[in-house]
């Protein structure tokens, strides 16, 4: 230890607690692959006493509020012999209290002893410990070891989080006296395996949600953890919905095509061997591989169709310069192929008997009709509220039909918008004028009880979430749906500018085809790339990750076709047809959602 202080390790008389060291550190920009990470990780020791306060120590920060700090995280506790294991296991001789990212240094309290609910009495405050540290890139980061986030995990050395009970001053010196036992008897390292390793214990699992200290973030995810019938996953879950009813892709032969309007045509899909098509929810899409060059290019289509169907249904709005689109609206015959994945997505009608808003705008129309074509075939007395906005007659393919299904509903509301239209045709479509905003939602008197279903353009979505809000629709409830790629999560990252994704740059890549289907991107695994994750991001195609190393799952992602090998494994590999794109490496052509 390089701490300018006595190496604990030698006082082997000790068994009393002790604070060795108190160290705060505010968030700074650090180069990491090319970006800036904005990070408060770097701590450093503090001579004298500090304040802790209910949500930090004075003179300490952290740069992403969404996993660190708060009030149920304001102290974050690492072990002197936790140090010492990596020492020996790193050949590291150059650490230093702070190292990892701690405020407070401790002799003793090691996270197989220290159980969530402890309260410990540290110089003039108190703490109660709340959950582990949630894993993250940014202490491999601070190290310059990028596996660590997953050592931590299964080293069963994650250190914890406290909250501070009662405010005061402490400083490095000061014994800690355990005042309350937690619940339970549930310890970090314990607590730690629910979350991230497998073979998960239900009764733990049980055990857990009963422990009132426990961090509100780590109760939902043992709450998902056991599911509705309360019992454990074996693996990791995947992202809700429904699983696909096949893996890979299945040909598919184009039963019929209907022009909707002069800008949207229906293709009807059937089994090509005659079979009948798995049912699909209302809400999901298709994902076909469209023989439109070299190679075939993979986009992502909402169904339109009811559930049930002898057919799938999609719906394509011609683009001038979309080369999938142009071919399905304008080459396409009937009697072709078409290969195409299982339907998919979690956009789909809750169970619940309240109040249903589905608002879409354009051929955002196509997701919000399926998920109304299942109302319908429901018989739903549900309260349904259909609110499209379009420019015109023109621009609204699929009115008539879900004019009539709103119809036969029995408790059905019908709003529809034009911004530019002449007052004969909004009065043959029985439409107002106008863009719909906040302003004409509230006009509408929506039910702020309801679940609502949104689709159309990024900023029409995006619009439409904050008016909703702001009108009293909870954010759970409001549920989105992107024709392109989910938003990113890169915790940490700043100056990042958004580019339309593109092909890596270099020479092409010698590797299996890797395609981004929502991104429309299809390009050689290259040489000296370590990840998918990596040529995502190389490609700016949106990406989603936090810890890199296969332990949280925040990059988990649905795997349409093909192989993937795993370096470094994943801790808990997840369901079948996901891959965890941190680390995962091509095998064979892959097609991923995303």
């Amino acid at each position: 230890m390089t701490t300018g202080s006595p190496d604990p390790a030698t006082d082997t008389d000790r068994h009393v607690p002790v604070l060795l060291s108190v160290n705060v550190g505010k968030p700074k920009n650090v180069a990491w692959q090319g970006k800036t990470v904005y990070t408060g990780v770097w701590k450093y020791p503090v001579n004298g006493p500090v304040m802790a306060r209910g949500l930090n120590l004075d003179g300490d920060g952290q740069g992403d509020t969404n996993g660190h700090g708060g009030e149920q995280r304001a102290v974050l506790v690492y072990q002197i012999q936790s140090y010492q294991h990596w020492q020996q296991h790193l050949g590291r001789h150059d650490l230093s209290y702070g190292h990892f990212g701690e405020n407070l240094t401790v002799d003793g309290m090691t996270d197989d002893e220290v159980c969530i609910g402890d309260r410990y009495r540290i110089g003039d405050a108190e703490f109660e410990v709340t959950q582990p540290r949630v894993t993250c890139y940014r202490v491999g980061l601070r190290l310059g070891e990028p596996d660590l986030p997953a050592l931590l995990v299964s080293h069963h050395r994650p250190g914890f989080y406290m909250r501070v009970i009662t405010e005061g001053h402490i400083r490095a010196g000061d014994t800690i006296t355990k005042t309350r036992i937690g619940p339970g008897a549930l310890s970090v390292a314990d607590t730690d395996a629910l979350l991230y390793l497998p073979r998960r214990d239900p009764a733990k699992l049980r055990l857990a949600l009963q422990v009132p200290a426990l961090s509100p973030g780590w109760q939902e995810s043992f709450r998902d953890a056991l599911g509705a019938d309360g019992k454990a996953s074996p693996a990791r879950a995947a992202p809700a919905g429904t699983e696909p009813a096949w893996t890979g892709f299945r040909p598919l032969t184009v039963a019929r095509i209907v022009a909707e309007s002069a800008t949207v045509s229906s293709i009807y899909l059937a089994a090509a061997d005659g079979t009948q098509l798995a049912d699909a929810r209302g809400g999901q899409y298709l994902t076909l591989r469209i023989p439109a060059g070299q190679p075939a290019a993979v986009r992502t289509y909402s169904l339109s169709s009811a559930p049930g169907a002898s057919t799938y249904r999609i719906s394509v709005k011609h683009e001038p310069h979309g080369v999938a689109s142009s071919y399905l609206t304008g080459r396409l015959r009937p009697g072709e192929i078409l290969d195409a994945a299982a339907p998919r997505g979690d956009f789909v009608l809750d169970e619940g008997t309240g109040p249903v808003l589905l608002i879409s705008a354009g051929i955002g129309l196509t997701p919000v009709l399926s998920i109304l074509h299942e109302l319908g075939a429901r018989h739903s007395t549900r309260e349904v509220w259909w609110i499209h906005s379009a420019r015109g007659p023109q621009e609204h393919p699929l009115a008539a039909e879900a004019h009539a299904l709103l119809a036969a509903l029995p408790h059905a509301r019908e709003y529809v918008l034009y911004t530019a239209a002449t007052p004969p045709e909004r009065h043959a479509a029985h439409a107002r004028a106008g863009r719909l905003t906040k302003d004409t939602l509230a006009t509408l008197a929506i039910p702020t009880n309801a679940s609502a279903y949104v689709c159309g353009p990024e900023a029409f979505m995006a619009d439409m979430r904050r008016a909703l809000t702001a009108l009293g629709v909870e954010p759970g409830r409001i549920h989105i749906e992107l024709f392109g790629a989910l938003p990113s999560i890169n915790p940490g990252l700043t100056g990042q500018t958004r580019q339309p994704p593109h092909q890596p740059p270099g020479s092409p890549g010698t590797g299996p085809l890797v395609t981004f289907a929502r991104s429309g991107i299809s390009t050689p695994f290259p040489t000296g790339r370590s990840s998918v994750l990596e040529l995502a991001e190389a490609c700016d195609v949106p990406t989603r990750w936090s810890c890199r190393t296969g332990v949280c799952h925040t990059c988990i992602t649905p795997l349409l076709s093909g192989d993937i090998a795993y370096s470094p494994a994943p801790l808990d590999s997840p369901d079948g047809g996901y891959a965890l794109i941190c680390c995962a490496q091509p095998s064979t052509d892959i097609v991923l959602d995303m």
